[in-house]
């Protein structure tokens, strides 16, 4: 979706790739709603996973989902090994998450890969997959919105609204989302799973 520019470090925005929803059937709408009232709020890491994974979310190994997050869109949930995602987010992946190796996301972070048509009659629905990459820290309180894509090692600030790309290894901030900064890491490390109970 982005491709990188060598001189600066950032990326260059490329057209947004539209998709259809992923239709789901009876089991995984059951399974998604099961989750969302029930299983997000037993205090059980390993159960939490589990239940996503059985109804097609893809989970890689050492990642935890914390207390009370919510997911749409389980079939289109892929999420990379040692990923924290902290507690009350909101995971819109009825349009596509990605979630790239080693990334944290604080608490009340919402993705949101889905948008309603103003135009329409109805206020039919458009879909755009949002892509996290490797080493990504999104502070609490952020949203992602629809088609966005952030680059790897980007540190996104609190309470961020981000709705264009985010360059490898940036630093944004605001409302919208702005540069504040270039983070300098070696992206050579792996964010600590919390206990089992949790």
């Amino acid at each position: 979706m982005v491709a990188p520019n060598s001189a600066s470090g950032q990326t260059a925005a490329q057209p947004k790739q539209w998709v259809s929803r992923v239709k789901t059937g009876a089991r995984e709408q059951l399974g998604e709603r099961l989750y969302n009232v029930v299983i997000t709020r037993i205090p059980s890491r390993w159960v939490r996973l589990a239940w996503l994974r059985g109804f097609g979310a893809s989970i890689g190994r050492g990642t935890s989902i914390e207390l009370n997050t919510r997911v749409l869109g389980l079939r289109s949930l892929v999420i990379g090994d040692n990923c924290s995602i902290g507690s009350r987010c909101l995971l819109d992946a009825r349009g596509q998450v990605t979630i790239g190796d080693d990334v944290t996301i604080g608490s009340h972070v919402q993705m949101i890969s889905g948008q309603h048509v103003v135009d329409s009659d109805d206020f039919g629905t458009t879909y755009c997959p949002i892509v996290i990459d490797h080493h990504v820290w999104i502070a609490n309180r952020c949203m992602i919105v629809v088609g966005v894509r952030i680059g790897a090692g980007a540190v996104v600030g609190a309470a961020t609204l981000v709705r264009d790309d985010v360059g490898s290894m940036s630093i944004v901030a605001g409302v919208p989302a702005r540069p504040i900064g270039v983070r300098n890491s070696t992206l050579d490390y792996h964010p600590a799973a919390p206990p089992i109970l949790t």
